[in-house]
C-alpha cells in the first residue's frame, strides 16, 4: 500500500471524516441541530484524535515570584471570609476548569500562627504538600497530624477535615492539590461544612504514622478497608533516607532516575482511588531521555535545581518551583549540580489510567533519547 492510498484508507476507512461542505449537507446540518442530534463525520477528527492532543500547556510556577503574593493575601481576606484562601494555578490551556494541568487543580495554601478553617468534606480527593513554616497541622475524621516541611499529608473525599497552624508556630504555605475538575466533569462534586465548624481530635497526634508508618511491618488486628490509605502522613526524612537506599541499590531509570512511589500499607496501591504521589531522586548530573505517557502529572522541586525539557521547551526550576507535565507530552528531566541531589515530588491522575487501561508509555526513540530545545529557556 502506498503512502498516498494509506493516507486516504486512513482518512476514509478508518474513522476519520474527510466530507466536503455542500449547500444540501450545511441544510442537513441544521436540521439535525433542530432535533438536538449531529453528524458524527462533523466532529470524529476532534472527538477521537489518532493520539492524545492535551488542551494543557507546559507551565513553570516560580515560587519566589508567587511566594510574595501568597502572603498578601493574608492581609487582604481571613480564613473565615474566603473559606480557604487559596492561591490557585492556572493553566492557560484549562481556564475554563480552573486546573492546574488535565482534571488536576493545585493552589498555594497559606495560615498565619492561631488560624484555623473550618472542618468541611468534599467529593473531591486532596492533599497537601508542605512548603514552609511551623506549626501546621491537619484533622482528618478525627486523626491529627503534624507537619513539616515536604511532609506529604492525605485529606481523602468524603472525609472530614481541616487545617490550621498552631499559635506558636510560624506562617505556613503548602500546596494543595485536588481532583476536582474531573469529579465536576463526572457530575459528581458534593460539598458539606462540619455541623460543629470544627472536629474534635478523638486519637493520640499522630497515630496513623506510628500505627501504619513503620517500614515493611503491617499491625495486627488493624482493619481497614477504606478505598485510601490509612497512612494520612507521608514524611519528608523517611522518605529520601528511601530514595537514597534505593538509588544505592540499582542503576537508574534512564527517565526518572530513583522514582518511588506513595503507596497504601494495606495493600501495596496508590494511596487514593484518582490521585497518586511518587517522590523522584535525581543524582548529580542526572541527565534523563525523553519519553512521554498519558495521564497529566505536576511536580513540585522538594529539593535542588536543574531543568526539564517539555515538548521541546526547556523550564529551569529551583526548590519550591512547580510545573506541569499534560498528558502524552514529550519530557526529560536534568540535575544541574555536579554534587547535590535533587528531589521531585509529583502527584497525577495514574490511579485513574491504571484502573480505565488508558495508561500507555513510550520512549523517544531519536536523537538519541534527547528532544531538541525549540525554545529558549524559561524565565
Amino acid at each position: 500500500m502506498s503512502t498516498t492510498n494509506y493516507d486516504i484508507w486512513r482518512e476514509e476507512v478508518a474513522g476519520r471524516a474527510n466530507v466536503e461542505d455542500s449547500p444540501e449537507l450545511l441544510a442537513y446540518y441544521q436540521e439535525l441541530e433542530s432535533l438536538k442530534t449531529g453528524a458524527l463525520w462533523t466532529v470524529a477528527n476532534k472527538i477521537e484524535p489518532w493520539q492524545p492532543k492535551s488542551g494543557s500547556v507546559p507551565v513553570l510556577w516560580r515560587y519566589r515570584r508567587l511566594r510574595e503574593h501568597v502572603l498578601r493575601s493574608v492581609a487582604l481576606v481571613t480564613p473565615e471570609k474566603a473559606g480557604r484562601r487559596v492561591i490557585y494555578l492556572d493553566n492557560p490551556g484549562r481556564q475554563e476548569v480552573a486546573a492546574a494541568v488535565g482534571w488536576l487543580y493545585s493552589g498555594l495554601q497559606v495560615m498565619h500562627p492561631g488560624e484555623r478553617a473550618s472542618a468541611h468534606a468534599h467529593s473531591a480527593s486532596a492533599l497537601r504538600f508542605i512548603m514552609e513554616g511551623r506549626g501546621a497541622y491537619t484533622i482528618v475524621d478525627g486523626h491529627k497530624m503534624t507537619l513539616d516541611a515536604n511532609d506529604f499529608v492525605l485529606t481523602p473525599n468524603g472525609t472530614w477535615h481541616e487545617h490550621g497552624v498552631e499559635t506558636d508556630g510560624l506562617p505556613c504555605i503548602w500546596q494543595d492539590g485536588l481532583d476536582i475538575p474531573l469529579v465536576n466533569a463526572l457530575e459528581a462534586g458534593f460539598y458539606a461544612v462540619h455541623p460543629e465548624l470544627q472536629q474534635a481530635v478523638g486519637y493520640p497526634v499522630d497515630d496513623s504514622v506510628h500505627i501504619w508508618g513503620a517500614a515493611g511491618l503491617r499491625p495486627q488486628d488493624v482493619g481497614w478497608t477504606k478505598p485510601y490509605s490509612p497512612l494520612f502522613k507521608y514524611q519528608w526524612e523517611p522518605t529520601y533516607e528511601a530514595l537514597q537506599r534505593y538509588a544505592g541499590a540499582r542503576e537508574d531509570s534512564p527517565f526518572d532516575g530513583a522514582l518511588m512511589h506513595y503507596t497504601n500499607p494495606v495493600n501495596g496501591g496508590h494511596v487514593m482511588a484518582t490521585i497518586g504521589a511518587s517522590m523522584q531522586l535525581l543524582r548529580p548530573g542526572f541527565t534523563g531521555s525523553a519519553h512521554r505517557h498519558t495521564g497529566s502529572f505536576l511536580y513540585q522541586v522538594a529539593r535542588g535545581r536543574g531543568h526539564s525539557v517539555i515538548n521541546g521547551e526547556r523550564f529551569d526550576w529551583q526548590e519550591r518551583d512547580i510545573f506541569c507535565v499534560p498528558s502524552w507530552a514529550w519530557h526529560e528531566h536534568v540535575n544541574a549540580s555536579a554534587t547535590e541531589d535533587a528531589c521531585l515530588f509529583c502527584f497525577s491522575d495514574l490511579p485513574v489510567m491504571e484502573k480505565l487501561g488508558l495508561y500507555r508509555e513510550e520512549a523517544l526513540a531519536d536523537n538519541g533519547g534527547r528532544q531538541p530545545v525549540l525554545t529558549r529557556p524559561a524565565t
